[in-house]
């Protein structure tokens, strides 16, 4: 096994059946601040690392109000002064929005800040709506889109290996820091890059990133329909590489757990609202539970919250482990990445403890 795919695999603890990570969306409640949300962020990640959690991402959204993750990069500069041990990654740089070198410069610096602890999850879709992902981009990209990725991909790569061939117009260009440190005259860096991971909501992702031997990680928490079949073609689409010379495939799950069931209701009722509210166009900051209680959902909006909630593992610490094992016995992932999404910074930091507390993490 590869340096790289070591580094993917994470250690079991305690009594979790596979690792357990944390996808944060530095999501900002009615009455709080992007400050309040960062402070947050930070407290999660030194729990999650004090608790055993695997890996921390942070992913990249543009144009709502309610969440503050716009800049994956400045965030984990920020979240790797207040760590030491835990992995930490996008989940994920959407990579239609900038140009390959960009990101490239930008993780090979996060590497050089925190040497063999970061991850580059890469995502297609734009992370906002159409006019959003527009002003993102140069003029002259504006025809670019999820059709690209592969190009895209392929370039970022090679300025993340520094292995442009001779007679490539950018064979002469490297992204620093990263390889050509090492290579130069007196360079005694150490050449090694961030992991490059694939990020999905459907099959696209899921056979690239097998047919290009990386791992792969699935956005179940918004796209439980398709769980099954993106890892079962990621599977027989895996060919062993460089990176890994087995499939690795973690999922994103959604799960809060609060001391009782009914807290955990009220506050995915407030999660529920918020998300529709984004996708009716009206995007915001996170209301409080007692506002959901009060907001009279439309048939429509009641069957949606109702499909949603399916998908939401909630209640207390023993009925989302319980929700948890299913998931992991059902799908086979080798992690499983989960997000807390409330209003309250304390009420996510809280979720965390109990779940860690519910598989006996050690504490350390």
């Amino acid at each position: 096994m590869t340096a790289t795919a070591d580094e993917t695999r994470g250690t079991t603890h305690g009594t979790a059946p596979t690792p357990l990570s944390v996808l944060d969306l530095v999501t900002v409640g009615a009455g709080r601040t992007a400050t309040d949300a960062l402070r947050t962020s930070v407290a999660i990640a030194r729990l999650a690392e004090s608790r055993g959690y695997h890996r921390y991402w942070v992913a990249e959204h543009h144009s709502m109000p309610g969440i503050a993750s716009s800049s994956p990069a400045v965030i984990l500069a920020h979240l790797a002064a207040h760590t030491t041990r835990i992995r930490l990654g996008s989940g994920g740089v959407m990579l239609p929005n900038h140009a390959p070198l960009v990101i490239a410069e930008q993780f090979g610096t996060l590497e050089a800040m925190a040497p063999g602890r970061v991850d580059l999850g890469l995502g297609r879709a734009p992370g906002t709506d159409g006019a959003t992902a527009a002003a993102l981009r140069r003029a002259d990209r504006l025809d670019e889109g999820a059709d690209d990725f592969p190009q895209q991909l392929a370039e970022l790569i090679r300025f993340l290996d520094d292995d442009f061939p001779d007679g490539h117009p950018y064979r002469r260009i490297h992204a620093v820091p990263g390889p050509i440190q090492a290579t130069s005259p007196g360079g005694v860096q150490d050449p090694h890059r961030p992991p490059v991971w694939l990020l999905g909501s459907s099959g696209f992702s899921a056979r690239l990133a097998g047919s290009l031997g990386l791992p792969f990680a699935f956005a179940h928490h918004f796209s439980a329909q398709n769980t099954i079949p993106a890892l079962d073609l990621y599977r027989e689409s895996f060919r062993p590489s460089a990176a890994l010379d087995e499939p690795y495939a973690l999922i994103g799950v959604s799960a809060l757990a609060t001391d009782d069931e009914k807290e955990a209701r009220r506050q995915v009722k407030a999660a529920v609202l918020n998300m529709i509210r984004l996708r009716t166009g009206r995007p915001g900051l996170v209301p409080t539970p007692e506002e959901a209680e009060a907001y009279e959902f439309s048939p429509m909006e009641r069957d949606f919250a109702d499909s949603w909630n399916a998908n939401v593992i909630h209640g207390t610490a023993d009925e989302v482990r319980s929700g948890l094992d299913d998931l992991h016995k059902r799908t086979g992932a080798d992690e499983l990445m989960i997000t807390g999404n409330a209003h309250s910074g304390d009420v996510r930091l809280r979720s965390y403890e109990l779940i860690a507390d519910a598989y006996g993490l050690p504490t350390t």
